[in-house]
């Protein structure tokens, strides 16, 4: 079997696929690619199925040595990729000889890169996934972040190499924005200023403690009438939880299950892959939209995303 052997992991170079969907309620969050479009996307690029398990970087890119070479494709953000020092292309497929080495830098745009391998790479699954999840330290390789010297094994390749790239147009549209869509929270009356207050109205910063746990952000803190409380109860992926001190916190893929802090909105389904490039310090908006919205978009989105016309070949 062909594999991958870790030279350097980067800062933090995971085992992902699309998650462990279904154990909610036995307190086992999905996990997953933080942006699962580019894992999809960046799997058609070489011919596996949409959900076949790739490797997420995050900020700082890894190296990699490929001894019986592979079919890759680069998705997500610009981690200025080389291959034997020649720059490779991201948003394309891309042969790798016998005996090349692929390296990736700090990322020059959003916050993660996908490297997609023909035949997937192969680990364990933990409840019918490949993903790590990291707080648990089940899935993916070993449950935790690669380390200098892993080998990786990579599945069975499925056809010859043909070259493909992903429509600009579609790209274009699957960009990173600055305003993240919701829909109200299940407590958003909780808020007496919502929807014209402070959290719609102020820019707010992606901090530094952020991971795949959840999104800490820092500006206007959000009021909160006083004298309500709540019972702990379920956590959607993408609830805009506020805890006391009024600083709000997007769950993200490794979320806790349940909670106890009221929602004053939820990430829509067709942002939550620009959630998962946000980076340390990066400025982001709110803007409600109704269900009926949100539905909307998530279907337009599908669409495009599994179009034929999405590749090109």
């Amino acid at each position: 079997m062909r594999s991958i052997e870790v030279q350097s992991p980067g800062l933090l170079t995971t085992v992902q696929d699309l998650g462990r969907q279904g154990f909610g309620p036995i307190g086992v969050s999905p996990s997953g690619a933080a942006d699962p479009i580019s894992l999809r996307l960046g799997n058609r690029l070489v011919g596996n199925a949409e959900g076949a398990a790739a490797l997420e970087m995050m900020l700082l890119g890894a190296t990699f040595f490929f001894p019986e070479g592979a079919i890759v494709a680069l998705r997500g953000s610009d981690f200025g990729a080389t291959l034997d020092d020649v720059p490779i292309q991201p948003d394309a497929s891309a042969e790798v000889r016998r005996g090349a080495t692929l390296r990736l830098g700090p990322t020059r745009s959003g916050a993660r890169c996908y490297l997609c391998v023909q035949g997937g790479i192969v680990v364990e699954p933990f409840l019918r996934s490949a993903s790590t999840h990291l707080l648990s330290g089940l899935g993916g390789f070993g449950g935790r972040a690669l380390r200098k010297g892993d080998v990786l094994r990579i599945g069975q390749a499925t056809e010859k190499f043909r070259r493909r790239t992903i429509a600009r147009r579609v790209a274009e549209q699957l960009a990173s924005r600055e305003v993240l869509r919701v829909t109200r929270g299940p407590q958003a009356d909780w808020f007496p200023e919502a929807p014209h207050g402070e959290f719609y109205a102020g820019v707010y910063r992606v901090g530094e403690q952020s991971n795949r746990m959840g999104l800490r952000l820092e500006g206007a803190a959000v009021p909160q009438a006083k004298g309500r409380q709540m019972i702990t109860e379920g956590a959607s992926l993408g609830a805009v939880q506020v805890p006391p001190g009024g600083a709000p916190i997007i769950l993200f893929v490794e979320q806790q299950t349940t909670g106890g802090y009221p929602k004053i909105a939820n990430v829509i389904s067709a942002d939550l892959h620009r959630v998962g490039q946000l980076r340390p310090r990066d400025e982001v908006r709110f803007e409600q939209v109704s269900f009926e919205t949100a539905r909307s978009l998530l279907i337009e989105q599908e669409e495009r995303v599994t179009s034929t016309g999405a590749i090109l070949e």
